[in-house]
């Protein structure tokens, strides 16, 4: 019994250390993208479209084109992208996707340390969303980064930083058009006019900055030709059976096996339920309803794109993390929730399945979002009815 409190102890010591899962999130990065690039061009694919964009964009060649001779796939990240991949894309191979991948994983991490949580609180979010990292992190994908762009972007505001908060929803928006959902937490703002202006001119200035690097005509048209890249791929992702559109109306379009249902029918609507706490405006004060709404916000941006693919979902984990970590108790129901998640959403992919099941029944009717849509209508639920003075707690 002795031996066995002791073991339980120091189990609960190291899970409980967020230093710990931080060290192993970095390793597991460097490892992952090592490994990807021993396996040759096809393991570290996305990192080549990546490395490619800065290329392209110094040569004034179209980057949303594909060059088979380079790289398999296109490219659909925003011509700013050139900036942030550029000093990685100057180092060899081997050693510019292994520290893209740590690089990435570290804006993460500090968002993680920034939130409001106890130091057991931080530890159990990193570990709770370590499966989705992974699955991230093996395609070198900037939705790892985007997340912690997110989450800095609300505590940036709490802490009444609009400049930085301004700043990491551009990088995010400038990439990733998807990024701009940051201005959820734009209610929240004390000083409005400085973020306002902040805005304003870091927007002007991402603009500009890859011209210098090639030619105000070539950032110009890169600008329209992303628009035109971004309309294709989103009519490409709602074709059934795709390894995408894993959203909420992707789920309603692959059960009824119908891919001409627009993605209007779904937006509006869930727009529409997504503003509906906003009328709550004696809540705002209180931080755990600015922690719910970056919840909601962190689903919805996943649950209503039809890109929303496998290793997309390190946003929407994220927020269901946030919400489930949030709780004063747990319910039996945020627990059955939790479980469910972890189970089909974060291991639907794994080898937890036989390939029978992920191929004819996650694959096919995008089961992989059905856990976090019922998550997100009970954030949605908890945003309208709960006391966010009394109900919850973040030590």
């Amino acid at each position: 019994m002795l031996i066995a409190n002791f073991v339980k102890q120091k189990f609960l010591k190291f899970i409980s250390d967020y230093r710990i899962i931080f060290v192993i999130y970095i390793i597991v990065a460097g490892i992952t993208a090592y490994s990807k690039y021993k396996r040759g061009t096809g393991g570290y694919n996305n990192y080549l479209i990546f490395k490619g964009v800065f290329y392209n964009t110094l040569q004034e060649k179209n980057i949303f084109l594909q060059y088979p001779d380079l790289f398999f796939d296109s490219n659909h990240y925003g011509v700013f992208f050139s900036l942030l991949i550029a000093p990685f894309a100057m180092m060899p191979d081997w050693l510019g996707c292994v520290l893209w991948n740590v690089a990435i994983t570290s804006v993460f991490l500090y968002a993680v340390y920034k939130l409001p949580f106890s130091d057991k609180k931080k530890s159990f979010f990193a570990w709770l969303c370590l499966q989705e990292f992974i699955t991230a992190a093996t395609y070198f994908q900037f939705n790892i980064i985007l997340t912690g762009l997110l989450m800095l972007s609300a505590i940036y505001i709490y802490e009444r930083k609009e400049t930085q908060s301004a700043f990491s929803i551009l990088i995010g928006t400038f990439v990733k058009v998807y990024g701009i959902v940051g201005l959820s937490a734009f209610f929240f703002i004390k000083n409005k006019l400085r973020f306002i202006l902040s805005f304003i001119i870091l927007a002007i200035l991402f603009f500009v900055l890859p011209m210098l690097i090639s030619s105000p005509k070539f950032g110009i048209q890169s600008y329209l030709d992303w628009y035109t890249s971004l309309s294709g791929k989103n009519l490409e992702n709602q074709a059934l059976g795709t390894r995408q559109d894993y959203s909420l109306m992707g789920v309603v379009r692959r059960i009824l096996q119908n891919a001409s249902i627009s993605n209007l029918v779904f937006l509006i609507p869930g727009a529409i339920i997504f503003m509906l706490p906003y009328l709550r405006i004696k809540q705002y004060k209180h931080l755990p309803f600015q922690l719910m709404i970056l919840a909601s916000t962190l689903l919805f941006v996943v649950l209503f794109s039809s890109g929303s693919e496998s290793p997309t979902y390190i946003i929407a984990i994220a927020g269901v993390m946030l919400w489930f970590l949030m709780q004063k108790r747990f319910s039996k129901l945020d627990i059955g929730l939790l479980i469910f998640v972890i189970i089909f959403t974060c291991f639907a992919f794994s080898d937890l399945f036989p390939k029978s099941i992920k191929e004819n029944v996650f694959v096919k009717y995008s089961t992989k979002a059905i856990p976090c849509i019922l998550v997100w209508f009970r954030v949605i639920y908890e945003l309208l009815t709960r006391d966010f003075e009394k109900d919850y707690k973040l030590d």
